[in-house]
């Protein structure tokens, strides 16, 4: 338990008998001032997947890539699509990571060239802790059911170039905190094939924002407000659909959302969506522009509920991106 900035938690916050309370020497032991807390990831995560469960960042990356009219794969509204990751990259809030190296083809037709990449993103996102319930090899976990192996939700920032790092807030909000602010599921058409079907809503109103500080600026600027209400396929559906093929999951597995980008420009959830691939640049308050994240940027990820009178915080999630390391 953490108290706030730079103080101590108050001993108006034990009840009467509490041991905390009476015992000074015990308190300064159990207690830290959060600035000088350190922060470790939340669990120790065995897999890690992605998936890619926005309806809207879906269809605007195929509206770039493609086109408006082809905008989604043909399966895409019939299996919630995910990748493997590397958990091994799996980072916590406040860990910096270097610009990676790899290849780029600058044109068709023509050799790859090495070096450093040109175009890191963010990835606003959400993910979930497998707990609870484990299923054995070879039985698939029903969505009916899913709920009963979520334990709880982080918020993510998958960053564009996959393993060089994958940045997640350091505690976990459980699913029970979460369930007053259950709304509606997404409309789905066509309709679910059986297995991926739950009648009951497991979709939150989650509110998310992105900010981006660049190196020695003072004020931070938002760049995108999103929801992750915006979800097309919920967490039950992604759980139901990695187990189809009787994979079984282990507490402390990780799945994401994906990227969470609402219908309006200033929800999209990456840069790539924002800057519309590069065409349309961010101003920022220190006067600056941004296609893609430039060297010394630093990413914040914030997310909460809002309930009457009080929130549920998901603290935040942040992360700089460093110069590329000289090889």
């Amino acid at each position: 338990m953490l108290g706030g900035s730079q103080k101590y938690v108050t001993e108006s916050s034990f009840g009467e008998n509490s041991i905390l309370k009476d015992d000074a020497q015990l308190r300064s032991k159990a207690f830290v001032k959060q600035n000088e807390a350190i922060m470790h990831l939340p669990a120790r995560i065995g897999d890690y997947t992605d998936f890619y469960s926005s309806i809207h960042h879906a269809t605007n990356v195929g509206t770039m890539f493609r086109s408006k009219e082809n905008a989604l794969s043909a399966n895409w509204k019939y299996i919630p699509i995910g990748y493997h990751g590397r958990a091994s990259s799996v980072i916590v809030s406040g860990t910096s990571i270097h610009r990676p190296h790899g290849q780029t083809l600058i044109a068709d037709g023509t050799p790859p060239v090495f070096g450093t990449s040109k175009l890191m993103d963010f990835e606003l996102e959400v993910a979930f802790f497998v707990g609870g319930k484990t299923n054995k090899l070879g039985q698939p976990i029903s969505a009916k059911n899913a709920q009963d192996n979520i334990f709880g939700f982080v918020l993510m920032n998958d960053w564009s170039a996959k393993n060089v790092g994958t940045s997640i807030s350091p505690w976990i909000v459980t699913t029970l905190a979460l369930e007053p602010f259950i709304v509606d599921n997404y409309p789905q058409d066509p309709e679910p094939f059986p297995y991926l079907r739950h009648e009951d809503n497991f979709n939150f109103d989650i509110k998310l924002e992105v900010d981006i500080k660049p190196e020695g600026a003072t004020v931070p600027t938002t760049i995108c407000r999103s929801n992750f209400k915006n979800l097309y396929w919920t967490p039950k559906q992604q759980l139901a659909q990695h187990t189809i093929t009787g994979c079984n999951m282990n507490p402390g597995d990780l799945l994401a959302s994906g990227t969470i980008s609402g219908e309006t420009s200033d929800s999209f959830g990456s840069l790539l969506e924002l800057s519309w691939k590069g065409t349309k640049p961010i101003r920022l308050n220190d006067g600056s522009q941004r296609k893609f994240l430039q060297d010394g940027d630093t990413i914040i990820l914030k997310g909460k509920c809002e309930g009457d009178g009080y929130n549920v915080g998901f603290g935040i999630c942040e992360g700089k991106l460093l110069p590329a390391i000289n090889l």
